[in-house]
């Protein structure tokens, strides 16, 4: 019988071959992890070839374990024991709860250490995800604390601005604590401190390079175009958004009556990245920014902080992913300005956008990627087509494509020059000129700048 069919339908579990009573740290870590992330069980009586053996002695067992659980957890998390025979044999289930007095400390050993789930393992929680299960176990949020600036000494003109635009309405001065982004007594909470035109949280910031290659170290001029903006997360929003679209090519294609456009990337869907970015991103590492990276293929967004239950991304479908807000102050400062909506459908929305394009394969699907340490969204090039030395060019599956562009290009202008069209395309004049050139329906009429293209 599987696992699940005992425990029901999740994936928070570990499993033991038997109790280890002088080894209490080998299972109790466990329990720690479970009341610190989402809960979990805890099963008694299993190889790890998932081979039910079941415990000799299991009512014992039961006694031992309800005992070293409330002598060596601090505090004592809720759980619950039970049993389930099994061909004769007999496992022990520990339930534990999601906890709400975190951290929950293992004390043993000279030691006091809690314990977080990062994907299907129970590791030692870092000094930044101590913080975040203090701040968990007092009921607040980083965004939420007390800040020592005070808002006399700071303007809001992106606020406002933002604000008027998407309500119609004024923002007073008294929103401020009605928002949550200062207190009664004049001081901006750390929501607040980010959105401040001047932040004087100096690690709020964005890094933004547009990489040559498909790598950081991709030919004689490792990056095309950089930039680093700080200040209030409403301009970062915006500058970043403004770099993408700097360093991103629109190709199109004519049909009956108009023309289709088909983007390198989707503006909804890097918009979507980039708010989720900035809004969830762990504030509490210091040192550490959301970064744009750029390159031939792919589009990366990256903000500090894994996922705040401590699963895995890759490993689940983001789609049915719950939201889960990790600074709840901003996010319902970025849905009151039009950012982001409460339900949470960033991933979704993402993923959408990208699939209602015309130039949209299965191939060029967003993914994400996520650790303890970080997040980070991807998103293919729409119009890139690699050949095997990885530069990009239209001999491989694309050479028609290219070919039906190029000759709408010139339709729209009978003297578009063939650097303009490179552009447009977004790959090499090389490449252009000899596309043109294995085309037989395309000729240049007269010479120099006084000629023009014709369509045979």
């Amino acid at each position: 019988m599987e696992i699940k069919n005992i425990i029901g339908e999740t994936t928070e579990y570990d499993k033991k071959l038997k109790l280890e009573v002088k080894k209490p740290k080998s299972w109790c870590k466990s329990i720690s992890a479970f009341a610190n992330t989402l809960g979990g069980f805890l099963i008694f009586g299993i190889s790890d070839d998932n081979q039910i053996v079941g415990l000799e002695t299991p009512d014992k067992d039961a006694e031992l374990i309800s005992e070293i659980i409330k002598t060596r957890l601090n505090p004592i998390p809720e759980f619950k024991i039970s049993f389930h025979t099994e061909d004769g044999n007999v496992l022990l289930i520990v339930q534990v709860f999601k906890g709400e007095e975190t951290p929950y400390y293992y004390s043993g050993d000279g030691l006091l250490e809690a314990y977080v789930r990062i994907g299907n393992e129970s590791v030692k929680a870092s000094p930044i995800e101590l913080k975040r299960l203090v701040l968990r176990g007092r009921n607040t949020t980083f965004d939420s604390q007390n800040s020592m600036y005070k808002v006399e000494d700071y303007a809001f003109s992106k606020l406002r601005e933002r604000y008027k635009k998407w309500t119609g309405n004024s923002f007073d001065e008294k929103d401020l604590v009605s928002f949550g982004l200062a207190t009664e007594d004049g001081y901006l909470t750390n929501a607040g401190a980010l959105i401040a035109d001047e932040s004087p949280i100096r690690y709020s910031r964005i890094f933004c390079t547009r990489w040559n290659g498909l790598n950081k170290s991709g030919g004689t001029f490792d990056a095309l175009d950089d930039a680093e903006y700080e200040g209030s997360v409403i301009s970062l929003i915006d500058n970043g958004e403004a770099f993408i679209k700097r360093n991103a090519k629109m190709m199109w294609k004519k049909t009956a009556n108009s023309r289709e456009e088909m983007p390198e990337y989707v503006e909804r869907s890097y918009h979507e990245a980039l708010v989720n970015a900035i809004a969830h991103r762990d504030y509490l590492i210091n040192g550490s920014e959301v970064h744009i990276d750029i390159y031939d293929d792919r589009l990366e967004i990256y903000s500090p902080g894994g996922m705040p239950d401590g699963s895995n991304i890759q490993e689940r479908d983001p789609v049915t992913v719950p939201s889960t807000r990790r600074n709840p102050v901003l996010a319902d400062v970025f849905n009151r300005l039009g950012y982001m909506e409460r339900k949470g459908s960033g991933f979704a929305k993402i993923l959408d956008n990208y699939a209602f394009q015309v130039n949209y394969t299965d191939e060029k699907k967003p993914y994400f990627r996520s650790d303890r340490y970080q997040f980070t969204v991807i998103m293919p090039n729409l119009n890139y087509r690699g050949t095997q030395d990885g530069t990009q060019d239209g001999t491989q599956d694309g050479t028609q494509d290219f070919d039906t562009l190029i000759m709408n290009m010139i339709e729209e202008n009978n003297k578009i020059s063939a650097k303009i069209m490179a552009e447009k395309l977004g790959v090499s004049l090389r490449t252009v000129r000899r596309l043109i050139k294995e085309n037989d329906q395309i000729e240049y009429v007269g010479h120099g700048f006084s000629g023009y293209w014709k369509i045979k």
